[in-house]
């Protein structure tokens, strides 16, 4: 039989990065598109008062 691999790379405070999705308007189509991005927990309400 196998070993299982244990995933315990982690250590401290866990997560310090989220992924954010935000729809945006096209100028040139005008259709919706949207802009993904990995930020820092921190600068998530940045991300969104762009």
């Amino acid at each position: 039989m196998a070993k299982k691999a244990v995933a315990s790379f982690k250590k401290g405070e866990g997560r310090t990065y989220s992924k954010v999705i935000k729809m945006v308007k096209s100028p040139k189509t005008g259709a919706y598109i949207f802009q993904e991005e990995m930020v820092p927990n921190e600068g998530v309400k940045d991300f969104f008062a762009k």
